[in-house]
């Protein structure tokens, strides 16, 4: 493929919902477009090189100032970040056309935080974008629109199945939008382009190098695939806490029918761990999950198993179940591998946080939503039952005073979900432009 990006400014007469006198230089089919090239390149976290160079291009177009990932994503509090994949993955974006500058600037960490400063007092306002995948295979059915359209995942194993396409475009357009109305804006504006969202692992380092110092209003905005187009989410409830664990079984090896009793077996040690860490009761505070995700272990047929790796996640309403879980998995892995004389380590990899967003700001989401085409409803609620590690963000953000918001954008196609690599209603792409616009406008607009 050809590294492209469109900066390209083209003046239009306002076709948002915007209030009068603002410009609006983008079109449906530019974000249709621009997402479905955003869709045929997925990178996994910490790999995200084409996703960084593409919206560094496309701010960088638009006047804006940028910081790439080395200059505040500290190695330190990095986590699960795997050398092999991040190398495959530079490599991959230096054929597919990333010059070589653009690799160097990254270096080892992708991401960006791209900042638009009108030179007027006014407030400090962030936007937080994702820029990875998911490594799940994309389906090749004709019920799947990227297959339909021809615009699937060009990487094996890989797909964009989480809506982050979507808001990266959405992202590249909102740069247009601020420059065609830079004279109409006060403040200032940063857009934080997070890696390894998945897995909640990109937030943490993030939040550790004071770039969130002075912001007085975060958004987090998402697409979502399980909620009905149309709809609007002000205000979700029951985003999670969840801590990401991963277990490391040590044994001894030894011939499996010569000396069996002389190996110390990591498989099984790992296996009863796992079905204990699944049988973890419920708890009276509040709502939980529990997964393991992965296990693999042993080395043959007829050799005791000497190692045994597992992947787990825990998630509760709130801090004090999720905090309960952790311990209680933590535990029983190493309950089980004293039971079989193993060693048991552990790490965790990713974490985040419940969160209840502004009220305030939620009444201007259900505002600024209202105004946005394809919008039919804004509901103040909605349970996501899941996490996203942009809470850790946003409860700093507002540790320090100021606030933030969290809103859904409903993309579900009726009929045509295919789990867990699911996509959604392009249509979704204007509605949340146009709730995006909106809401700069009205935090940010010069209106004296």
């Amino acid at each position: 493929m050809t590294f492209t990006s469109d900066s390209s400014i083209i003046p239009s007469a306002s076709r948002s919902q915007l209030m009068p006198g603002w410009a609006d230089p983008v079109t449906v089919e530019d974000l249709s477009k621009l997402r479905r090239e955003i869709h045929r390149t997925p990178e996994l976290g910490w790999s995200e090189f084409i996703a960084t160079a593409r919206l560094a291009r496309a701010f960088a177009a638009a006047g804006f100032s940028l910081t790439y990932g080395p200059e505040f994503i500290s190695p330190k509090y990095v986590r699960a970040r795997n050398p092999e994949l991040v190398e495959a993955g530079r490599l991959y974006a230096l054929q597919s056309g990333v010059p070589q500058d653009m690799i160097t600037k990254m270096g080892e960490y992708p991401g960006l935080i791209a900042r638009w400063d009108t030179g007027r007092p006014g407030r400090t306002v962030a936007i937080r974008i994702e820029l990875d995948a998911l490594a799940v295979e994309e389906p090749e059915n004709e019920a799947h629109l990227p297959y339909r359209e021809g615009f699937s995942s060009m990487r094996r194993g890989m797909m964009h199945a989480c809506g982050h396409d979507g808001h990266q475009a959405v992202a590249i357009s909102l740069a247009k939008f601020i420059q065609a109305n830079s004279e109409r804006l006060t403040g200032r504006i940063l857009f934080i382009c997070q890696p390894a969202e998945e897995g909640s692992r990109g937030a943490y380092p993030i939040l550790q190098s004071g770039v969130l110092k002075g912001i007085d209003v975060l958004f987090c905005g998402h697409i979502e695939p399980d909620l009905e187009s149309g709809t609007v989410v002000a205000s979700p409830t029951k985003l999670l806490s969840t801590t990401k664990m991963d277990f490391e079984f040590t044994g001894r090896a030894s011939h499996a029918g010569s000396h069996p009793q002389t190996g110390r077996n990591a498989l099984l040690a790992a296996a009863n761990a796992a079905i204990n860490i699944m049988a973890l009761p419920r708890h009276e505070e509040g709502m939980t999950r529990v997964n393991v995700g992965q296990l693999h272990a042993g080395e043959g047929r007829n050799v005791v198993p000497s190692h045994a790796w597992m992947e787990i996640e825990v998630r509760g309403e709130n801090g004090e179940v999720n905090r309960d879980l952790a311990a209680e998995a933590l535990m029983r892995a190493q309950g089980a591998a004293m039971s079989f004389g193993v060693e048991c380590r552990h790490r965790i990899v990713g974490e985040a946080i419940d969160f209840t967003p502004d009220a305030s700001l939620a009444q201007m989401i259900t505002v600024c939503a209202r105004r946005a085409r394809n919008c039919d409803r804004v509901i103040p609620s909605w349970p996501v039952n899941g996490s996203d590690d942009g809470t850790l963000l946003m409860r700093r953000v507002q540790k320090q005073g100021g606030r933030a918001g969290y809103f859904l954008v409903g993309g579900a196609i009726e009929g045509t979900a295919v789990k867990p690599a699911v996509d959604f209603d392009e249509r979704a792409l204007v509605t949340l432009y146009d709730t995006w616009t909106n809401l700069l406008v009205a935090l940010l607009g010069k209106w004296s």
